[in-house]
C-alpha cells in the first residue's frame, strides 16, 4: 500500500470517527452532576448550565451584555433536537441547547467544574436540573 493510499484511509478513518463523536455528543448535550445532594445539568466539561426566568419558552432573551456574563450554551451544527432537548435560534443566528423549552447558558465566573455562583443570581438565573 503507498504512502498515499494509507494516508487516504487514516483521514477518511478519523472523519469518520469525528461523525460518530457529533453524533454522540448531539445525543447528549449535558451530563447530569450531584453537587451536594442536588442534581443539575452541566456540560461536557463539567461548568453548571443555567436557566434565565425572564426567557420565553424556546426563546433567548439574554443578548449582547447579559450573554458576556452568561454565554449560551451553543447547539453544534448539525445537532439534533430529542426528547426534552430542544434547539433556540438566537437573534445573532447561534443555536443554543434549550431544556424543556428554558434556554441553557454558562456563567462566565463559574472557573471550576461543579462551580455553582450563578445560582439565585439577581434572583432570576437558576441551575438547571433535569
Amino acid at each position: 500500500m503507498s504512502a498515499m493510499t494509507r494516508t487516504l484511509f487514516v483521514s477518511l478513518g478519523l472523519a469518520l470517527m469525528s461523525a460518530s463523536l457529533a453524533e454522540a455528543k448531539t445525543m447528549s448535550p449535558a451530563a447530569v452532576a450531584t453537587i451536594g445532594q442536588h442534581k443539575l445539568l452541566t456540560d461536557a466539561d463539567g461548568q453548571s448550565l443555567y436557566t434565565f426566568d425572564k426567557d420565553q419558552p424556546g426563546k433567548s432573551e439574554c443578548t449582547l451584555i447579559c450573554a458576556l456574563a452568561w454565554p449560551p450554551f451553543e447547539a453544534p451544527a448539525g445537532a439534533k433536537a430529542s426528547g426534552p432537548w430542544s434547539i433556540v435560534t438566537r437573534p445573532t443566528g447561534v443555536t443554543q441547547w434549550a431544556y424543556n423549552g428554558a434556554p441553557l447558558y454558562t456563567y462566565h465566573f463559574d472557573s471550576q467544574p461543579g462551580d455553582v455562583h450563578g445560582d439565585g443570581a439577581e434572583g432570576v438565573w437558576h441551575v438547571a436540573r433535569p
